[in-house]
């Protein structure tokens, strides 16, 4: 039997357990109805993506079946869409072009959502009269201004073709993602359903992610394969002799960044779970997804999620003092033991496994702050190609801009970055100003809580990656549904 075939097996007996036994929790946050289609959504799109034999005609099928479930999913889109981002690689194929163009768009299964679910989606959002207007707050204003700077600077070294896909890029990657996500949730309900569907992905995912770290057998890669589509990552990577898992997303790190943020909105489903047993088995499978991916930044940036729900939750002071001497004390506990000392020697700042690659990072930061400094407020086209950058070319040949903000300052200087930060950090700054209006208890204040905490865990950890795979989407994403709580909540106040 051809692997991706083997592979397709224990996908989908991986997800449905997880989806039978996750089954009474979620009936709490969506009706029965939704629950099953999102179901029969994911278990779907898994059998078309192993079983089509290119991805053209997974293509076909999905376009046609994503526009026939629009209507019926249009009240719960943001959910819908932050559940089935998930269930494929985002690997990619070029469009054939016609005449003198070689190719049209680079095409990837979130470009496909973009296309056929957000822009008709879209549509539908912009004829309701009860959506702010495009622009009416400052993240807004922020984001219009990044996407118009970047669409500008994609004309100023490459051919007017080039520059035109990149325009498009920016619609599909950054705009419609972020708008769709903005004006769809409207109300808790919406919350809860939008916060279920990324939240129901990544309860998958972390369970495949833990089968693949057991087993040392990526799940996905033979099924890209069988598509014909090219994936830059997806291939085997260990550290300290055990395979680091990255299911879907084709790169451990940004697996792990997933299930950071997954852990943030996590705090707020889990309060709506009865069973104390249910809550402690979604928290279970989502931490052990982010020990899968053996990645050191997301657990970095899990611990930042973390302490910024306690910091802004009753008895703060207390509950991070004693997380922190419990994290503190643990440490020489675990040296005590073999395999303890193994799971030390893995974690940042203290460990040895591959150190080198925090160096790494210290010296990409230094080497491109010099490079950033020439080009101050518009970045450079051509800074991969300066001394201090080509100094950074790793053993692979290439140079990894493994830090997100890095890399936005490189390509469109101090300008770009402020609007970015202005995107990401206002989105969380109004979302701090609205949390604290409401009393602790209420479902609007906890809400708010979860959603600064994953904003700010996000922030952390792409500190240590560039925004490749996934990452990007995931943030708009998330700062759409920061946009979307203070639009929502501050005027009932």
């Amino acid at each position: 039997m051809p692997e991706h075939l083997r592979a397709l097996v224990v996908v989908l007996v991986l997800s449905g357990l997880v989806l039978v036994a996750v089954r009474p929790s979620f009936a709490a946050l969506l009706d029965a109805a939704t629950l099953k289609r999102w179901r029969n959504a994911w278990l779907g799109l898994t059998l078309l993506a192993f079983l089509a034999p290119n991805f053209w005609i997974f293509a076909a099928v999905v376009s046609l079946w994503l526009l026939a479930s629009l209507r019926r999913e249009i009240g719960v889109i943001a959910g819908f869409y932050l559940l089935v981002l998930f269930a494929v690689p985002p690997a990619t194929i070029q469009v054939p072009g016609l005449g003198l163009i070689n190719y049209l768009i680079e095409l990837n299964y979130p470009r496909l959502l973009s296309l056929v679910l957000l822009a008709p989606a879209a549509l539908l959002l912009r004829q309701q009269n009860d959506r702010w207007r495009l622009g009416a707050t400052w993240p807004d204003k922020c984001l219009l201004a990044y996407v118009l700077l970047r669409a500008l600077l994609e004309f100023r070294a490459t051919n007017f073709t080039n520059a035109l896909r990149g325009c498009f890029y920016l619609l599909l990657d950054v705009w419609l993602p972020y708008y769709v996500v903005s004006r769809s949730v409207r109300s808790m309900e919406a919350f809860k359903a939008a916060l279920s569907g990324m939240v129901l992905a990544g309860l998958v995912l972390s369970t495949i992610a833990m089968f693949e770290y057991l087993r040392f057998w990526k799940l996905y890669g033979a099924m890209v394969q069988s598509l014909g589509l090219d994936w830059g990552f997806g291939g085997y990577q260990g550290r300290g002799g055990s395979l680091r898992a990255s299911a879907t997303l084709g790169h451990s790190i940004v697996f792990g960044y997933f299930m950071v943020v997954c852990l943030g909105l996590y705090f707020f489903l889990k309060e709506q779970v009865e069973r104390p047993w249910a809550r402690k088995l979604g928290g279970l499978l989502l931490l052990g997804g982010l020990v899968a991916s053996l990645s050191r930044g997301p657990w970095v940036g899990a611990a930042a999620c973390l302490l910024v729900f306690l910091a802004t939750g009753p008895k703060a002071l207390p509950k991070m003092a004693g997380v922190v001497a419990a994290g503190a004390a643990s440490i020489p506990v675990l040296m005590m033991f073999p395999a303890g000392q193994k799971v030390v020697d893995l974690l940042p700042f203290i460990g040895t496994v591959e150190a080198e690659n925090i160096d790494y990072r210290s010296r990409l930061l230094d080497n491109a702050l010099i490079v950033i400094q020439r080009n101050l407020w518009l970045g450079s086209e051509n800074y991969r190609d300066t001394p201090e950058m080509q100094a950074m070319i790793q053993g692979e040949g290439i140079i990894d801009i493994v830090n997100s903000y890095v890399a936005v300052a490189l390509n469109s200087g101090m300008v770009g970055l402020a609007l970015f930060l202005g995107v990401l950090l206002g989105n969380a700054w109004a979302v701090w100003q609205c949390q604290q209006r409401w009393p602790h208890g209420s479902p609007e204040k906890l809400l708010g809580r979860a959603l600064l905490a994953s904003m700010m865990g996000a922030m952390v950890t792409i500190f240590t990656v560039s925004s490749i795979s996934l990452v990007p989407i995931v943030y708009w994403c998330l700062a759409g549904l920061c946009l979307a709580y203070t639009q929502t909540f501050r005027s009932r106040l």
